[in-house]
């Protein structure tokens, strides 16, 4: 079993090999979640975070070409691995320009299926876990001090840092002048299988801008964007 459990969406709408991957990657440690349809799929999407999505092609409602394409849309970079009966050439190459990541072919061989799977994930993973490259940051006055777990205020003012603040702060700041999805936050700060709605990360936003903003009202740095994410402007 896997220290930590990865979260898979699993998009596939044929019943029994449904229930075989689902049976054979919960064996593995994974945990599955399903849907059998377009439609389900990005529903699913919108909510939670997913380290990995299986998506099947042929299916109802929405085709998996055309979720995919959604997902890239959304601005989710989440993992996608298309699982398709169609193996002719310009069938892959459409998947992949549409975002997918990886494109298997069936019938499949189930230990080439999860090598791929794996190797997506710990990808994935690393480049969310990117080092952070420094311990304090300044900006407009204010000072963070990640290590502390404090910050400086242009006011002289010091506060204490949650946890969650710290971790959110190095998040924006890292990716500064870039919106930063929602789904990223969930992985980055809140983990898997916790998820915080909308209105608590806003209410992070609305703290950072009270901390840091010399009008909170029309803030110069903390942006929310709205739909897509959040973004720190330098």
């Amino acid at each position: 079993m896997k220290e930590e459990k990865a979260n898979i969406l699993l998009v596939e709408d044929e019943e029994n090999l449904h229930e075989t991957l689902k049976l054979n990657l919960e064996m593995e440690g994974y945990s599955v979640t399903s849907a059998f349809s377009g439609t389900q799929a990005m529903k699913i999407v919108s909510e939670e975070y997913f380290d990995l999505i299986i998506m099947d092609i042929m299916l109802p409602e929405m085709d998996g070409i055309t979720v995919t394409e959604n997902i890239r849309l959304d601005n989710n970079d989440v993992p996608v691995l298309i699982l398709s009966a169609k193996n002719a050439g310009h069938d892959r190459v459409l998947g992949l320009k549409k975002g997918a990541d990886d494109y298997l072919t069936k019938p499949f061989n189930l230990e080439e299926l999860l090598l791929r799977i794996d190797k997506l994930i710990i990808k994935n993973k690393k480049i969310s876990d990117k080092d952070f490259a420094f311990d304090t940051y300044s900006f407009d006055g204010n000072t963070i001090d990640f290590k502390a777990q404090e910050a400086s205020l242009n006011n002289g003012d010091k506060v204490e840092l949650s946890k969650k603040e710290t971790m959110l702060l190095k998040l924006l700041i890292e990716n500064k002048n870039q919106v930063v999805t929602r789904e990223k936050i969930l992985q980055s700060v809140w983990g898997y299988k916790v998820y915080p709605n909308t209105r608590t990360i806003d209410n992070f936003i609305l703290n950072f801008r009270k901390y840091f903003e010399t009008d909170s009202r029309n803030p110069k740095h903390f942006h929310s964007v709205r739909g897509v994410g959040y973004k720190y402007v330098d």
